[in-house]
C-alpha cells in the first residue's frame, strides 16, 4: 500500500469515526456524547452497499451509485435538519457528514 493511499484511509476513518465527537460537542454541547454515538452510528447507511454486485469494489464510488449515497438521500438529509429534536438532526448531521466523506474520498482516490 502506498503512503497516499494509507494517508487517504487515515483521513477516511478519522472523518468517520472521530470528526463527528467534534461536531458533537460544539454543536450539541448538551448531548455531545450521545450526538456523537449517533453520528458514528450512521455508518450504518453503509448496508446499501450489500445491494451492489460486487459488495464491495475498491474502484467505485459510492456517491452517486448507492441508494443511501444519493443526491436524493441527501436532500432527504438536510430536510431532517428542520425537525426539532436534537437526536433526529444528529442523524440528519452524521448522514450528511457521511456522504462527504465518501465525496472526499472518491476525489482523494481518483475516482
Amino acid at each position: 500500500m502506498e503512503y497516499s493511499e494509507i494517508i487517504r484511509h487515515i483521513i477516511h476513518y478519522s472523518l468517520h469515526l472521530i470528526f463527528p465527537f467534534a461536531i458533537a460537542y460544539f454543536f450539541f454541547r448538551k448531548n455531545w456524547k450521545p450526538a456523537g454515538i449517533i453520528m458514528v452510528s450512521t455508518l450504518l447507511i453503509d448496508l446499501d452497499h450489500f445491494l451492489a454486485d460486487p459488495v464491495l469494489d475498491p474502484g467505485r464510488c459510492s456517491i452517486g451509485f448507492h441508494p443511501l449515497h444519493t443526491f436524493w438521500a441527501l436532500i432527504v438529509y438536510f430536510l431532517m435538519l428542520i425537525i426539532p429534536s436534537w437526536k433526529w438532526r444528529a442523524i440528519a448531521v452524521g448522514c450528511i457528514l457521511h456522504l462527504g466523506t465518501d465525496a472526499l474520498d472518491c476525489i482523494l482516490g481518483g475516482t
